[in-house]
């Protein structure tokens, strides 16, 4: 089924800038737009490549020991395929890292072959968010890989929805590196506060909180 005039209203997404609805309001918007088959699978349309086999344990402790559940899709179902396979990739190469031959309790699959290069390249990169951004920007390609040249089918309306979730997830990054460097500011304006006390000065506290003085 084709859905023009939903596709055709929707904004332009481009990767590393901010999203312009959230997933939430998207899925919204699309239930009441789309059949109600296609409606349902809104919900398969997840970073995770399986959540349900997860919750339930049946991922034998979030291995992915088995193959996802298919869906109707065959974009959900390649979707889910493609980044299970990312994941066991790079549990194998952490494994073999760490020293731990045996340690990744499957195999991953030989296809899509491109996913065990990705996850050699992201373990060698000098830090964990660099990875991760490096992971994400594959995982948008392998999307529109995915996607196919069907624009105004259903396709289109689950890789944007993965595309939202990808963009939130930088933004979560976004977020935490945030953090992190207003407590490194924190700390050391605190040891230099410790520093003028010792000397007879005064400094005013700072809620780390906030980061108002108090």
């Amino acid at each position: 089924m084709a859905y023009y005039y939903l596709v055709s209203q929707l904004p332009y997404l481009v990767y590393g800038q901010a999203a312009p609805l959230s997933s939430v309001q998207f899925k919204a918007l699309c239930k009441a737009a789309l059949h109600p088959q296609d409606a349902v699978l809104l919900e398969c349309c997840t970073l995770d490549p399986d959540p349900e086999a997860q919750l339930q344990g049946a991922g034998k402790g979030g291995s992915y020991w088995d193959a996802p559940r298919a869906t109707a899709s065959t974009f959900i179902d390649g979707w889910r395929h493609w980044e299970r396979a990312l994941r066991l990739h790079l549990a194998r190469y952490r494994a073999q890292a760490l020293g731990q031959e045996g340690a990744a309790s499957v195999d991953p699959p030989e296809e899509p072959v491109e996913a065990g290069a990705l996850a050699k390249v992201a373990l060698g990169l000098d830090s964990p968010l660099e990875a991760e951004l490096f992971l994400d920007q594959a995982r948008w390609n392998a999307i529109e890989a995915l996607q196919g040249f069907d624009y105004f089918g259903v396709n289109t309306i689950y890789a944007y929805l993965l595309r939202l979730l990808l963009m939130e997830r930088r933004a979560s990054f976004r977020a935490e590196e945030g953090f992190t460097a207003y407590k490194g500011l924190y700390t050391a304006i605190m040891t230099a506060a410790s520093g003028l006390a010792s000397e007879g000065g005064r400094v005013s506290e700072i809620s780390i909180e906030s980061g108002e003085p108090k």
